[in-house]
């Protein structure tokens, strides 16, 4: 217990940062993910092809690909990143190609009523997509989002490639000084958990909410 307590400030740290890092992650992944999403529609080819190739190297891509890229490959190009900053945004553009195709498919499935009311009322195209698809379609895909942010945070645990003092670095650091390995992994094995119990619970009060504005 005294080997905890005096462990307990390297835990918190590396939580915090963990947290921090997937967050920042989640809300860039999205961001780009609704933004990829509405190109797939365009009818203009070369956009969409374009998008379609990035959406599919982002799905396929191991995440520590991508960090190494961005990390230890950017330099080559003047692209010089903190472990911190790279692994937000490894993060955010390995998870926008599956967000992608979440918000495609929530997208597709509003009804067409629902456009063609839009443009009865003289609505532009951007602001149809923004008052009445959006909305539907973000009330639509939060089981998949709430599933793909939890698997992210997972993915998190990888960060440790590009030295960044996240959980597994931290339980690792831990290990390599008191030579305990089960007690570091099984602490830091119950933080992950206990961080996808918020996000579950989370979205379990987000969707009775959207079920209740619904009805």
């Amino acid at each position: 217990m005294t080997g905890f307590m005096n462990d307990a400030p390297l835990y918190l740290a590396g939580l915090l940062t963990t947290i921090t890092v997937s967050v920042s992650g989640m809300a860039i992944a999205i961001l780009l993910g609704i933004m990829l999403a509405s190109a797939l529609r365009r009818r203009f080819w070369p956009l969409s092809l374009a998008v379609r190739a990035y959406v599919e190297f982002a799905r396929g891509a191991p995440l520590a690909l991508v960090l190494f890229l961005l990390y230890y490959g950017g330099p080559q190009f003047g692209l010089l990143l903190r472990p911190y900053v790279a692994g937000i945004v490894g993060l955010g553009v390995y998870g926008a190609g599956p967000f992608a195709e979440i918000f495609r498919a929530g997208l597709n499935a509003v009804p067409k009523g629902e456009r063609e009311a839009a443009e009865m009322l003289s609505l532009t195209p951007g602001q149809c997509f923004l008052y009445v698809e959006l909305p539907q379609a973000l009330r639509l895909t939060l089981p998949p989002c709430v599933g793909q942010a939890i698997a992210l945070l997972k993915e998190s645990a990888v960060l440790s490639v590009i030295t960044l003092g996240e959980l597994t670095k931290v339980a690792g650091a831990i290990s390599s000084i008191t030579f305990a390995v089960v007690t570091p992994y099984v602490t830091i094995a119950l933080l992950y958990w206990a961080f996808v119990e918020i996000l579950s619970r989370l979205g379990r009060v987000l969707e009775r909410r959207f079920a209740m504005k619904g009805s």
